[in-house]
């Protein structure tokens, strides 16, 4: 009987480049609502390479078990995943004039960045303060430009914004980050029917550069949407971090749909 000739060993990156599918930088920033750290460690396993940051969101890690957040922060950090927190508890903490005590509850849990914004609040601090204040904690810095509840962006409110977050980008922060919520739907870039306004998102990837502008696309349709539009390059944000496999797949043009935009599909997408 003749021997059966076993293949030669050969891994899912050797195949990916052999179709085309280019190599790169993780541009998905996903998000951690409240899991418990296993499950997040789990997720983190499997997908730290494709994490540009973990956001720790909301103010849930506030009230949680102290060690379970710290024991997922390091989690993250073991596996080079910088950590972010949500600009919600930054808000409130600059409200109560406990900004310099948030700082430093942050840097002690281990966070690599905090989120700066005015989503429902107003800002009373430069950015310039903001920063150096982070800064000499060892934290790096983002802002996120929009109201919580202002609706979909128009008119002079863009050009306000891009100001604005030229401003905080000059003062050292990192990334500019479009509100989304967690409905893309009458807020930020995105109609009340969820539609992208393709001419908006120009104006701030145009502004402020792929590098730092920075997307939320909480849903498929608002994923998918910034991607057609912007192709794989684009950063995307508040993903649910179960999601990101979905995200990841559709922006190197390994989704079904993605495969029909030349844009994404493997072999011709402009990376």
């Amino acid at each position: 009987m003749a021997e059966i000739k076993k293949p030669e060993e050969m891994h899912t990156w050797d195949y990916l480049k052999l179709i085309g599918v280019a190599d790169m930088p993780p541009r998905t920033s996903p998000f951690d609502p409240g899991y418990d750290p296993v499950t997040l460690e789990s997720h983190l396993e499997q997908s730290s390479h494709l994490i540009s940051c973990l956001k720790i969101s909301m103010a849930c890690w506030q009230i949680a078990n102290e060690a379970s957040t710290r024991r997922k922060v390091a989690a993250a950090r073991r596996l080079n995943v910088p950590v972010c927190t949500g600009g919600g508890p930054f808000e409130i903490a600059v409200s109560m004039g406990k900004l310099p005590e948030y700082l430093d509850l942050c840097a002690s849990i281990g966070v690599s960045r905090i989120e700066a914004g005015e989503g429902f609040t107003d800002m009373r601090m430069e950015p310039a303060e903001v920063y150096r204040l982070a800064s000499e904690r060892g934290l790096e810095l983002q802002f996120e430009i929009g109201k919580k509840h202002g609706g979909s962006f128009t008119g002079d409110v863009v050009e306000d914004l891009i100001e604005q977050g030229k401003n905080w980008l000059a003062a050292g922060a990192k990334q500019i980050i479009v509100e989304a919520r967690e409905s893309a739907e009458g807020v930020g870039v995105f109609d009340a029917g969820g539609e992208l306004d393709k001419r908006v998102a120009d104006r701030f990837a145009e502004a402020f550069g792929f590098e730092a502008a920075v997307f939320e696309a909480p849903n498929k349709s608002s994923q998918f949407a910034l991607l057609n539009h912007f192709g794989p390059s684009v950063y995307l944000s508040n993903i649910r971090i179960e999601e990101i496999l979905r995200v990841e797949i559709y922006r190197r043009g390994l989704h079904s749909d993605a495969f029909q935009h030349d844009n994404l599909r493997p072999g011709t997408a402009g990376i």
